[in-house]
């Protein structure tokens, strides 16, 4: 019998199993499979062991394979493909008893001192204290304020944050960015097309799924704090909706960028 992590820095405590080889624990999420964005920083926080300490992550790639089980550890492969005096790539792949639920590339890079421009601002949001969470939220490890999407407004916006107190480290904190970054991107698809239906209508309407996914770290920042993620839809077309977007720091330091492609096919 498994014991599902409950708080963050249990759930990305892996147990290494060879060389390049780690494990990890899945939470006991509410819908009956793992969270993509889990998968995703524990695929990362793998890789980060394989990379000097001076090199973090500017970029990760990664496709959803297939759902993962809550009832199965999951398997994390690293391959080093490449170690260059600034920049280090790294491949993972995610693979449980029924094959491969995740695959994902990232670069890293030691830190440069050059030019510091920011041209991304950040949107008018109410401060996070102003918002409620959703009924239906987690109760733990991560916490969501959502904002409204209306119909055929083709964006969405909410404030994310890590609920427990993580420690001062850099690399824990950019994969909880990386957890945090697959939780508000669905409901810009979802306000484009054109049978909307209440939340509590929409799993009986809708199959919908992460597809792949791709980050771009600008800047660092604590998951711990609440960090606002704000996504356009580029439109919906095959049972897809592409979705594009930007994270902030409380303070407007634009932290990342972000494209999702998503799933969002209706039930016949």
């Amino acid at each position: 019998m498994i014991e599902h992590p409950t708080d963050f820095g249990t759930l990305m405590t892996l147990e290494e199993h060879g060389p390049d080889t780690w494990v990890g624990l899945s939470a006991a999420y509410r819908w009956g499979r793992i969270f993509g964005g889990q998968v995703v920083a524990q695929a990362l926080s793998a890789a980060l062991k394989t990379v000097d300490e001076e090199f973090l992550p500017h970029s990760l790639h990664a496709y959803f394979i297939r759902g993962g089980t809550l009832e199965e550890p999951v398997r994390y492969e690293v391959d080093r493909l490449r170690n260059g005096r600034t920049f280090a790539t790294r491949a993972v792949v995610a693979r449980q008893s029924g094959g491969a639920i995740l695959n994902l590339s990232c670069s890293f890079q030691r830190a440069e001192e050059d030019a510091e421009v920011q041209t991304a601002r950040m949107p008018l949001a109410p401060d996070p204290e102003d918002t409620s969470p959703r009924e239906d939220d987690w109760p733990w490890i991560m916490e969501r304020r959502p904002l409204t999407s209306y119909p055929g407004a083709g964006q969405s916006m909410g404030w994310v944050k890590i609920i427990d107190p993580m420690v001062d480290d850099a690399r824990a904190h950019v994969c909880g960015l990386a957890f945090t970054s697959d939780a508000i991107q669905f409901n810009a698809a979802r306000s484009l097309h054109p049978i909307q239906v209440p939340q509590d209508k929409y799993q009986e309407t809708f199959m919908g799924a992460s597809l792949d996914h791709a980050m771009w770290f600008h800047r660092p920042t604590r998951a711990d704090d609440w960090h606002l993620y704000q996504f356009d839809c580029h439109g919906l077309t095959g049972a897809r909706g592409m979705t594009v977007g930007n994270l902030f720091s409380a303070d407007g330091t634009h932290v990342a960028s972000i494209a999702q492609e998503v799933l969002l096919r209706e039930r016949k």
